[in-house]
C-alpha cells in the first residue's frame, strides 16, 4: 500500500500548488515573454528543457509514470513553483546516493549539479518565463510505455495472464515463460522486465533461466552462465552491461518468471514481458556478467532482523566473503516500506607480505576498510546504480563485503504502515528485509593485478596532468 498511498501524495502536492499558481494568475504567453526579456534570466526552451531532457523526460512523459508531463513548455509551466521545490530539496529527479561518502561516478546518474539545481529555481523565481521557441532542442523520440528502454532483439511474456483477486494475503508463484526460440548460446548485453499488466501489485519479479539437459546425464547452465538474469522491483528500470561483458544465455534454456504479487483492492490482470538485447552471434565477450543477492535471502543475518515498535534506526550487518578477485559493476539495495539507509563497505585482507597476526578476537587482522557507497533508501524507487567503468570496484580474493542496513519504525516515517508493529525477516511486503543484488564479473589473479596497475597509471597521469 506505500507504494500507491505514496505516488497518490505526491500527485495531489503538484495539483494543490497547480492551483495556487492558477489563482496567482501567472500563466500566459504574454506574461512569458515579458518575463524573458529580464537580463539573467534562465528561459525554458533555453536553459530548462534540456535539463528536463536528459534527467526528467523518462518518467515525465505521456504515458509514462511521472503525475504529469515535462516535455512542453505548455506542460511544464503550470508545475513551475512544485518543481522548484522538489528538485530544490534533490526529491527529484530520484537519486538516493549519498553525495558526499564513497564513489560518485555513474553511468545512469540523472541527478542534477548544483548549477542546474540553481538553474530551475532562478527561472522558477523569474516567473517561468518560455523564452524564444527557436531556442528548444529538439525533441527527444521515445518509445511507449508499455514497451522497453532499449529496443530488444526478443521479447518473452509470460504464456498467460495471471488473474489476482482484489483482496488476499500476497503471493509468490514461478510461471514459465514462452519459448525463446534459441538454439546457439547468446550473449546478453541489455535486459529488462517490463510489468505490461498489473503494474502496481507486482512486488518484484525475477527472470530465471534453467538449461533442459541435452544429453543424458546432462544437468544445470552452461560454464560460465547465471541461473538468476534480471530483477524487477518498483521504480527500476532495465540493465545494460559494460561494452566488453555479457550474460550469458545458453542455447535451450527454459524461462521462469518468479512473481511476489500483493492485492491492491481490484482484481488485476497480470503479466509480465522480459527484453533481450544481444551481441551478435558468435560473439564471446571478454568478462561475463553475474547477479546475485547479498547476503542470500534466508541467511542467519537476515533472519536476525529485529526492529522493534517505534524505534527509528534500528540496524543489520551482513557479511558475505569474496573468494575470488572480483569487478563490482552495480548495486541495487533492496528492502521494504520501513528501509532507510543501507551502506555496502569493503574490509580489505593484507597486503601480501604484511603482519597478519590474529587480532584481539582471535580472527585475522585486516589492512583497511572503504565505504563503497551510502544510500538513503526510497521503497517507491528500487534503483540500480550503474558503476562508470573507470569506478567499478575491484576487490581482491578474500575481500569481506559488509552490507549495513537500518529501518526505521517509528511515526516519523512516512511509508510506515504500523509504527506499533514488532518487524522481522519475511517475504511479505509488511515484513523487512536487508539485501542487495550486486552485478559482478570474476578476473583472474592476473587480469586483477593489471586492472590495478592500470586504474593507478591513470590516476598517476590525471594527477600530473594537473596545473
Amino acid at each position: 500500500m506505500a507504494t500507491v498511498k505514496t505516488r497518490r501524495s505526491f500527485r495531489r502536492a503538484f495539483v494543490a500548488a497547480a492551483g495556487v499558481v492558477a489563482m496567482c494568475g501567472s500563466s500566459g504567453a504574454g506574461f512569458a515573454w515579458a518575463q524573458s526579456s529580464r537580463s539573467g534570466a534562465p528561459t525554458f526552451s533555453r536553459d530548462v528543457a534540456p535539463i528536463f531532457q536528459r534527467s526528467c523526460e523518462r518518467c515525465h512523459r505521456p504515458g509514462s509514470i511521472g503525475p504529469m508531463s515535462l516535455v512542453t513548455y505548455q506542460d511544464a509551466r503550470p508545475w513551475a513553483r512544485s518543481i522548484k521545490a522538489r528538485v530544490a530539496s534533490r526529491e527529484m529527479p530520484p537519486w538516493h546516493i549519498d553525495r558526499h561518502v564513497g564513489i560518485q561516478s555513474f553511468q545512469n546518474d540523472p541527478s542534477l549539479s548544483d548549477a542546474e539545481i540553481q538553474t530551475i529555481v532562478k527561472w522558477a523565481d523569474a516567473g517561468a518565463p518560455q523564452g524564444s521557441p527557436a531556442d528548444m532542442p529538439s525533441s527527444l523520440v521515445w518509445a511507449a510505455e508499455d514497451q522497453f528502454s532499449f529496443k530488444p532483439d526478443l521479447i518473452v511474456h509470460l504464456k498467460k495472464d495471471i488473474m489476482l483477486p482484489a483482496f488476499g494475503s500476497d503471493q509468490w508463484m514461478n510461471v514459465e515463460m514462452e519459448d525463446t526460440g534459441l538454439t546457439e548460446d547468446r550473449y546478453i548485453q541489455q535486459i529488462e522486465i517490463k510489468p505490461l499488466k498489473g503494474a502496481k501489485v507486482v512486488h518484484h519479479a525475477n527472470a530465471i533461466a534453467r538449461r533442459e539437459a541435452v544429453k543424458p546425464g546432462e544437468t544445470g547452465p552452461s560454464e560460465g552462465s547465471s541461473a538468476h538474469l534480471v530483477e524487477y522491483a518498483v521504480g527500476k528500470a532495465g540493465e545494460s552491461y559494460p561494452a566488453d561483458s555479457g550474460k550469458l544465455l545458453p542455447a535451450g534454456s527454459r524461462l521462469t518468471m518468479n512473481l511476489h504479487l500483493h492485492s491492491y483492492g481490484e482484481e488485476a490482470a497480470v503479466n509480465t514481458a522480459l527484453g533481450f538485447k544481444f551481441h551478435p552471434r558468435g560473439y564471446v565477450p571478454r568478462r561475463v556478467q553475474y547477479s546475485r543477492v547479498m547476503p542470500n535471502a534466508v541467511a542467519e543475518e537476515q533472519e536476525a532482523i529485529d526492529i522493534p515498535p517505534g524505534v527509528p534506526d534500528a540496524r543489520t550487518d551482513s557479511f558475505n566473503h569474496v573468494t575470488r578477485p572480483m569487478r563490482i559493476t552495480a548495486f541495487q539495495p533492496h528492502m521494504h516500506s520501513r528501509g532507510k539507509r543501507q551502506c555496502l563497505e569493503a574490509v580489505y585482507p593484507p597486503a601480501q607480505g604484511s603482519d597478519t597476526s590474529r587480532g584481539p578476537g582471535g580472527g585475522p587482522t585486516f589492512a583497511r576498510t572503504e565505504m563503497i557507497n551510502c544510500v538513503d533508501f526510497q521503497f517507491n524507487w528500487h534503483l540500480q546504480y550503474t558503476y562508470a567503468e573507470d569506478a567499478q570496484p575491484l576487490l581482491p580474493a578474500g575481500t569481506v563485503l559488509h552490507l549495513i542496513s537500518w529501518h526505521d519504525n517509528s511515526a516519523n516515517s512516512k511509508s510506515n504502515p504500523d509504527p506499533t508493529a514488532w518487524i522481522g525477516w519475511g517475504q511479505r511486503s509488511t515484513d523487512e528485509m536487508a539485501l542487495a543484488w550486486m552485478e559482478f564479473s570474476y578476473l583472474t589473479e592476473d587480469e586483477y593485478k593489471a586492472a590495478i596497475a592500470e586504474r593507478r597509471a591513470k590516476r598517476t597521469a590525471a594527477t600530473q596532468g594537473q596545473p
